[in-house]
């Protein structure tokens, strides 16, 4: 196995935020009740279609971001490990092609267990791929069955184990605040996964919230109170407890929702949250380009079976492409930068967007949340406190008020 090079510190270093690639694999075995990504089932994938329109779209952007460093790849869903190795190797051998790669490459493929075993690991691994994260979502057999997932305790622990074996950096996400579920209960869980974690040399940890998404199953179930979630003050313990473990196991908060072992940071999700660019090809796919005197957004058509026809003949499926407003854009980067524990940096700010951070942020409610605790400024960056992440949403509204 070839040792990961450990990425360099931005934190302090407004000059990159990285250029990355994103593939939407679309389907799943089943779908879950809380899921409100663009995964469907398919009793049948006919691979070579999606190999082919895979590198067709890849080619179409990388036409308009010739010169750029390639940071990262990250293969997401879906359930992109029931995607056939051959067609990962392909797209990562045509990203190498069309773009310089940088020299620690970040591959990452997103993968649940029950569909993938160690031999289909090691092909992944042969196609490129250094780096995977694995969607566990619990401990408690019981609550995996009311989250829609198929696996078991026993097979997500063999999984992670085996895809420990192989791969260079290894991630698994965990769900919390479920039904039912009290502070003791989540810190009991998260002990424990803190020491598998330990045992089996994983370097990441993504913990999150549930939350109820409209149009999803578990929200209308929800909606028709068949059960409840934890209390607000709940849900805020268990935050609470969640950076206190994680960091003291050595595992501190890089992002409101992410936790990971010194340099081992996920690339890919740092360049979305930096504000850099990144092509995103497949069904629903979302991009940021820089491009001529401005950024666009893109987002591809969502169903799988018109992306492909569209593909086929013009060669990408995009639905929108849509030239960024500079508030807009403006406003994206900060709410984007104040999730990271590094926050946002006022350099980068000012050469992505042209104007100043201070000139887009409200400087009476700065002042206000500075002295309250819940911001602060450090080397040239806007930083969220703890407390501060914990009540973004209302920061945010109170920076951004006109």
């Amino acid at each position: 196995m070839t040792p990961f090079t450990k990425p360099p510190d931005h934190t302090t270093d407004p000059h990159d935020e990285g250029f990355g690639l994103y593939v939407h694999w679309p389907f799943c075995v089943s779908k879950c009740p809380y899921c409100d990504f663009n995964s469907h089932v398919a009793e049948r994938i006919e691979q070579r279609a999606w190999h082919d329109a895979y590198l067709r779209e890849l080619a179409h952007f990388a036409a308009q971001t010739q010169g750029r460093t390639l940071t990262s790849v990250f293969f997401g869903g879906g359930t992109p490990s029931l995607m056939d190795p051959a067609t990962t190797a392909a797209v990562i051998e045509a990203a190498r092609s069309h773009w310089a790669a940088a020299a620690d490459l970040e591959i990452t493929l997103e993968a649940n267990p029950g569909t993938v075993d160690a031999q289909k690991f090691a092909e992944f691994r042969t196609a490129g791929v250094n780096r995977l994260s694995m969607g566990v979502q619990s401990l408690n057999e019981n609550d995996l069955r009311f989250l829609g997932r198929k696996h078991s305790v026993d097979e997500a622990r063999t999984a992670w184990r085996s895809a420990a074996r192989v791969f260079d950096r290894v991630s698994f996400d965990l769900i919390y605040a479920r039904p039912n579920q009290d502070l003791a209960d989540w810190r009991s869980e998260l002990n424990t996964a803190l020491n598998e974690v330990r045992d089996s040399g994983i370097s990441h940890l993504s913990l999150y919230q549930l939350t109820m998404e409209d149009g999803t199953p578990m929200a209308a179930d929800y909606a028709q109170k068949k059960f409840a979630l934890p209390d607000e003050d709940t849900g805020g313990d268990m935050f609470e407890a969640t950076q206190d473990l994680c960091t003291a196991a050595g595992f501190p908060a890089y992002e409101i929702s992410n936790h990971a072992a010194p340099g081992q940071a996920c690339r890919h999700n740092l360049t979305y949250w930096r504000g850099g660019d990144y092509v995103g090809i497949g069904p629903g796919a979302h991009g940021r380009l820089s491009l001529g005197n401005g950024a666009v957004a893109t987002r591809q058509i969502k169903a799988p079976a018109l992306w492909l026809k569209r593909v086929a003949t013009d060669s990408h499926g995009t639905q929108e492409r849509e030239a960024l407003r500079h508030e807009a854009r403006a406003e994206e980067l900060i709410m984007m930068g104040l999730r990271l524990n590094e926050g946002v940096h006022a350099a980068r700010f000012e050469r992505l967007t042209g104007q100043s951070l201070e000139s887009v942020i409200n400087t009476k409610a700065t002042e206000r949340l500075i002295s309250q605790g819940f911001l602060q400024k450090q080397n040239g960056r806007l930083i969220a406190t703890s407390g501060g992440r914990l009540a973004l949403n209302e920061i945010l509204r109170q920076l951004l008020a006109n």
